[in-house]
């Protein structure tokens, strides 16, 4: 690993079914790789204690926590106070994935927009990042990011982006950040890879969403964080730049915006 570029998955799922009892394996796989830090991102309330415990068991495993908006409807309500608790952990790094997901779920929309401003708010008073999700919902998505960073300022990540030329505008303008995921590697996603082409390459992450959206050559079996490696390769052609430049340049990205796991590298 000594010569290989060090690298971040920036938004992973280690506590998935898919991960049961291998979890020790993947991390050390992604190691291999390069892949010296993950954030593990619990989607749903109840999971949170399992997600904090991968987090404090492996140290290159940070964590987030939120209300997926795909479940939103389904989930006791969050509150900003409940976050903020969370948030008190040092290995706690982003508010989220919360979002807007019209795709399947258009007809919980009021209460997924009531949850994206709670999340906001947390971000806004802890500090730390909000991690969206956004499908299907990129007008609305864009007005909500922009009203609520007029009531107060905040750091944002778009996880996975796969959206418009549009919403990826409106996020950059707010100095948001996009992150490329194996979506971003597939054959057929050149529309996405100008998309991120026009962006400043100081305002990229990448990720992998393991267990999901694997990159090539691995595409339709199950992603890990290790795979994020590939993803950045694209990524480095997409900008033309080297790999080991695009993996400094997506680090120093990470450790801006993900300033709590900076300062734990640091110490």
């Amino acid at each position: 690993m000594s010569d290989t570029p060090r690298i971040t998955d920036s938004h992973c799922h280690l506590d998935f079914p898919d991960f049961e009892g291998q979890v020790e394996e993947i991390v050390s796989r992604a190691h291999d790789a390069g892949v010296w830090r993950m954030v593990t991102i619990c989607t749903r309330m109840k999971n949170e204690p399992k997600v904090r415990a991968l987090a404090e068991a492996h140290e290159g495993v940070f964590y987030a926590a939120g209300i997926h908006p795909m479940s939103a409807a389904e989930e006791a309500p969050v509150t900003v106070d409940q976050l903020v608790a969370l948030a008190r952990h040092p290995k706690f790094v982003g508010i989220g994935e919360t979002g807007l997901d019209y795709h399947y779920t258009a007809d919980s929309k009021a209460v997924q927009q009531v949850s994206l401003r709670v999340h906001i708010a947390a971000a806004r008073q802890t500090g730390l990042p909000l991690i969206i999700h956004a499908r299907a919902a990129d007008e609305d998505m864009a007005r909500i990011l922009a009203e609520e960073y007029r009531n107060g300022a905040y750091a944002c990540v778009m996880h996975c982006f796969s959206s418009g030329a549009g919403l990826a505008k409106a996020a950059l303008d707010l100095g948001f950040y996009l992150s490329m995921s194996g979506i971003a590697a597939f054959p057929k996603s050149q529309e996405l890879r100008d998309i991120f082409a026009a962006a400043p390459v100081d305002r990229i992450l990448v990720e992998t969403d393991a267990p999901y959206l694997a990159p090539p050559p691995y595409r339709g079996k199950r992603n890990e964080p290790g795979y994020v490696a590939h993803t950045a390769r694209k990524g480095a052609e997409v900008f033309g730049l080297d790999y080991a430049e695009f993996a400094a340049i997506t680090e120093a990205n990470f450790e801006r915006l993900f300033t709590r796991a900076a300062l734990r590298k640091a110490a």
